[in-house]
């Protein structure tokens, strides 16, 4: 029998007091965990396998990685209506298996010589399908899982996981294309998938979907009210508009930093993982400020700080030459910096989202903002590309590295950047809005 003082999950089991004492949050953490691993690993791995062993053009990558992003645009809002009404255990356990699998058969092609441009894309797009759900569901089953006052905190544990697999995964990734081949790196993403498959399996909370009261609307009217929940809400509203300018930005970024490092500073595949690594110990140290730095100065001030320390670090890139250690060196300050303030706006843009709404919203609300942020980056990824074939790498990163500063400028004019020390309380049901401010 638990004490009077324990708190109790909808399913009767008692929530341990400690993240860290509750076996189902262990495995969530385990998987998220490796799961992250085997991801960031694979965001090197394909784009270096597309540029050194297929020798890709600008306009290849930009490409590559826009199909690769394409499932968050076609995708996200009926995942998130989809999510909302079945077990997130079940979700997150099928698309690692699904994950593996694709990247297992990669693996195997690449040996036999078969993994052209084309298999690389329908690989990077299948790929690209299952995180999305896994992301949804995974971000709707925390709240599932803990209680509302240790979601910072629960938000704050896993974002550091994640931070420690930015330091692995693109370093593994890296070091596996230069010392080994692609297909085992692939195979390597293949195999953190599986482990995670394995670990979330063991949740055993029985999770409490929410039961509607009347017979459920058809998926177009769920993804409707996410959609009208998150424009009425001003603090949703501005983190998507928000997200949107830094997520075409950043892909645009991405697309010329990943030509620019090898082409422009003749760096090896291991020189490229290491200073792509730089941005998880910096998102470690994020992930710690996150829990504090709210509570202290206010969560608008730091995330329109955060935001801006971090796009801004971006900024002195294009002006490195050179493969010396000192250009390596500058590279991981610039990525080291971008974590920093990348996780801080991550884990309190988080708990921005998850506190403001109901339960019921969680699938939706998630996959909304994924929507509308997220599903620019294919577009920024095709501009990137085709800027850095036109005005090559390094004027392209320069360019695409201002349109970042859009992110904490947009922040800073909203009402978000005036976010207390205390988030708004949770609206219990979505707000009655007419479908003319949801078109405004």
């Amino acid at each position: 029998m638990p004490s009077a003082s324990s708190p109790v999950s909808d399913s009767g089991r008692p929530v341990p007091s400690s993240l860290w004492r509750d076996d189902d949050f262990r495995s969530l953490w385990v998987g998220q965990t490796v799961s992250q691993l085997g991801e960031h690993a694979s965001l090197v791995v394909l784009p270096l396998f597309a540029v050194l062993t297929l020798d890709a053009t600008a306009n290849d990558l930009g490409v590559l990685r826009a199909v690769g992003q394409a499932p968050i645009l076609l995708l996200s809002l009926f995942v998130g209506a989809w999510v909302d009404s079945w077990r997130t255990r079940t979700v997150m356990v099928l698309t690692d298996a699904g994950r593996s699998l694709a990247l297992g058969a990669a693996a195997v092609a690449g040996l036999f010589g078969w993994l052209g441009l084309p298999a690389l894309l329908g690989v990077a797009f299948a790929v690209g399908a299952l995180s999305v759900f896994f992301d949804v569901a995974y971000q709707a089953s925390l709240v599932r899982l803990m209680r509302r006052d240790q979601l910072v905190r629960g938000n704050s544990a896993l974002e550091s996981s994640r931070s420690a697999a930015q330091i692995g995964g693109p370093a593994l990734g890296g070091a596996l294309v230069s010392l080994l081949s692609a297909p085992i790196a692939v195979a390597s993403s293949a195999l953190f998938f599986a482990l995670s498959f394995l670990s979330i399996r063991r949740l055993r909370r029985v999770e409490a979907t929410p039961e509607p009261l009347e017979p459920r609307p058809r998926v177009w009217r769920r993804i409707h009210e996410g959609l009208r929940f998150v424009v009425s809400d001003t603090s949703l509203r501005t983190v998507c508009l928000a997200s949107a300018a830094f997520q075409f930005s950043f892909a645009a970024v991405m697309t010329g930093y990943m030509l620019f490092l090898p082409r422009e500073l003749h760096l090896s595949a291991t020189a490229v993982g290491l200073a792509l690594a730089a941005t998880g110990p910096g998102a470690l140290l994020g992930s710690m400020l996150a829990a504090r730095l709210p509570n202290r100065f206010g969560y608008g001030p730091v995330l329109v700080a955060a935001a801006a320390l971090g796009d801004g670090a971006f900024l002195c890139a294009p002006a490195l030459h050179g493969s010396s250690a000192v250009t390596v060196l500058a590279l991981l300050v610039v990525n080291f910096v971008f974590g920093v303030g990348g996780q801080l706006v991550n884990v309190t843009v988080m708990a921005v989202r998850q506190t403001v709404t109901p339960d019921g919203m969680q699938g939706r609300v998630a996959a909304t903002i994924t929507f509308v942020g997220m599903g620019m980056s294919p577009l920024g990824s095709l501009l990137g590309g085709f800027l850095a074939q036109e005005w090559g790498p390094r004027t392209s990163l320069l360019a695409t590295a201002a349109g970042m500063m859009l992110s904490p400028i947009v922040m800073a004019l909203s009402p978000l950047a005036g976010l207390g020390k205390t988030l708004p309380a949770t609206q219990d049901t979505p707000p009655k809005t007419s479908p003319l401010l949801f078109r405004a």
